[in-house]
């Protein structure tokens, strides 16, 4: 870029923008996390999730009209009446599950792909259920196009997960219900975590479901969240 008085100024480089927008906003979800530390439980997130957020390209799971924001604080629209979610709540949803290297993941309520892609980077397997067909067959050719080998993608109804690859040790809705789905709590793993928003008398909240050794579910209620509903299949009813 050539200045008024002639001199050659740096340009911006693009990814460079876009890294620096990523690590802002990785800071602000830490200053979320402190602030709402009475609700999580812990002040800080696991240096793997900071990770995961900080190296996970946002902007390629947003339409290209909205990569200006892909890496504002807030949910996005993607289209179908679906929303890519809040990246502090896709942090905090993440961070709970307390995921090892070695875990599989089923995400219910693919969307654009982000969390999955975000669970990718965290575990060895992570099998993504999406009911609107659009979607679906969008973020599974994202997701391929960006190199997650580790992230299988199918159309169909979350309510029923994915018991061909259960039990899991980590499962996480991205869609409000009336319920934790028994389907879902039954292909959890001893010992695994199941993160949903979950509609109450007073709102929805974000619960925390984990299941014993013996298989007995605990459930901790988290914060007041935001989700589009859980879509059910209701064509074999």
């Amino acid at each position: 870029m050539i200045s008024a008085c002639g001199a050659t100024e740096p340009s911006t480089d693009p990814q460079t923008e876009l890294t620096s927008q990523r690590a802002a906003m990785v800071r602000q979800i830490e200053q979320h996390v402190r602030e709402t530390a009475p609700y999580l439980g812990r002040e800080t997130l696991n240096p793997r999730v900071v990770e995961a957020l900080a190296t996970t390209p946002r902007h390629e799971f947003v339409p290209p009209a909205l990569i200006e924001r892909a890496y504002e604080d807030r949910p996005l629209p993607i289209g179908n009446n679906q929303t890519i979610s809040q990246p502090y709540i896709v942090a905090i949803m993440t961070d709970l599950l307390d995921l090892d290297e070695d875990c599989i993941v089923l995400d219910v309520g693919t969307g654009s792909g982000y969390q999955a892609a975000i669970l990718a980077s965290l575990c060895t397997e992570v099998w993504s259920i999406e009911i609107v067909p659009p979607l679906g067959r969008a973020a599974a050719s994202r997701l391929d196009r960006l190199g997650y080998a580790n992230i299988a993608v199918r159309i169909g109804d979350g309510f029923a997960g994915w018991p061909e690859h259960a039990p899991f040790d980590g499962i996480v809705v991205a869609a409000t219900g009336e319920a934790l789905p028994p389907p879902l709590l039954a292909q959890l793993k001893p010992g695994g975590r199941m993160v949903m928003p979950v509609r109450g008398k007073y709102g929805e909240i974000l619960v925390v479901a984990t299941k014993d050794e013996n298989g007995a579910i605990e459930t901790r209620d988290i914060m007041p969240v935001r989700f589009v509903p859980l879509t059910r299949d209701t064509a074999g009813d």
